[in-house]
């Protein structure tokens, strides 16, 4: 696979999640009526717009950290599946959304960065 189809996976997984959230916690599953909805969408939204202009401009760095990201919605959907049966649908959607971000994020910045000649490891000198 090229470094352009693991963007792709990790786009299809990104947006697919600032798609679901709102959906999710607006319309197919609000909370409890004592909770006001927009403010639960808003804290799960929150996270996921800090890496959008660098997941649109294809900058490898943001692809790299946000992963960290991905961990949250991949958690939330792990506790979600084993808690609650009637949103268990929703957690799946999400657990392979977030999966997909994830795995796209890591192999986009490790073979982006291979072609643009960045490291993180220190280059043995001679002596």
């Amino acid at each position: 696979m090229s470094t352009i189809h693991f963007q792709r996976l990790a786009q299809c997984g990104y947006f697919g999640l600032l798609i679901l959230v709102p959906t999710w916690h607006l319309y197919l599953s609000p909370p409890a009526l004592d909770i006001n909805p927009w403010l639960v969408m808003l804290i799960w939204l929150i996270p996921l717009l800090f890496p959008l202009k660098g997941i649109v401009q294809g900058n490898p760095y943001t692809y790299a950290w946000s992963g960290f990201i991905a961990l949250i919605y991949i958690m939330h959907a792990c506790v979600i599946i084993m808690s609650d049966e009637q949103e268990r649908w929703l957690a799946v959607v999400e657990l392979v959304l977030a999966s997909l971000f994830l795995a796209g994020n890591i192999y986009f910045a490790k073979y982006k960065g291979q072609e643009l000649g960045l490291s993180i490891r220190k280059k043995k000198t001679k002596k």
